[in-house]
């Protein structure tokens, strides 16, 4: 059988995706539920469901980065990976204190695929109690009636034990949001740039933050100050 220390997924998290660098607007019971999660603490299935660009991989990441630190083992499995892997990499994760599951929406259909996550879950049930506690996170793109999934027993777990929507940023708080990450990157925003990004730019957080990331490149590199000016020399806008 695969030991804990076997199963580290060669998956590199994103080093500021952390519970820190995420804007929670309306998801502070969210994030606490995931920071219990972490150190062992709260529920022991949570789903939680938003598009794809609304930030549920960012907490997938701070989740398993916040157990690490506490000396706690944990996986992250994205299913955007399921076609270069088999569901055998399943095999001894219940032994894990955390494992997290990403976008299972990308395998609805899959029948390989479906009954291996069927059967994890009852493994990890078995593996689990008070006296071993431990976290199942799994995300999704819509409420898991709604994912495609056509295995009927898979679907029930799904839907036993906590839900979470996360809720989207107005723009206001997409705003706070770049600024956060910019800070986080000691990079000074502007609130005018910030509002001219969020205007003339995609309104996905996803797509901002990696707006952001390529001003912030260039900015190191041109060594000069955000400015609108040089926002719209950098972008071409």
């Amino acid at each position: 059988m695969n030991t804990p220390a076997q199963l580290s997924l060669s998956v590199q998290l994103p080093d500021g995706e952390t519970f820190a660098s995420f804007y929670p607007g309306a998801n502070v019971q969210l994030l606490t539920a995931l920071k219990n999660a972490a150190v062992g603490g709260g529920d022991p299935f949570i789903y939680l469901f938003g598009n794809r660009s609304s930030g549920t991989s960012h907490l997938l990441h701070a989740t398993c980065t916040e157990c690490s630190d506490a000396d706690r083992s944990a996986a992250y499995l994205p299913m955007e990976m399921s076609s270069m892997m088999t569901p055998s990499v399943l095999d001894g994760m219940e032994h894990l204190d955390l494992v997290c599951i990403d976008n299972i929406e990308l395998i609805a259909g899959n029948r390989e695929w479906e009954v291996a996550l069927f059967n994890f879950y009852n493994r990890w049930l078995d593996s689990h109690d008070q006296h071993t506690p431990g976290s199942l996170i799994v995300t999704g793109n819509s409420a898991a009636r709604h994912l495609g999934i056509q295995l009927p027993d898979l679907l029930s777990r799904l839907d036993w034990g906590v839900s979470y929507q996360l809720q989207l940023l107005d723009d206001d708080g997409k705003l706070a949001a770049l600024q956060l990450r910019a800070e986080f990157r000691g990079l000074k925003l502007p609130m005018d740039v910030a509002r001219f990004l969020l205007n003339r730019s995609s309104r996905d957080m996803k797509t901002l933050i990696a707006t952001l990331d390529r001003l912030d490149q260039a900015s190191i590199s041109a060594q000069r100050r955000l400015t609108i000016p040089f926002v719209k020399e950098t972008l071409s806008l």
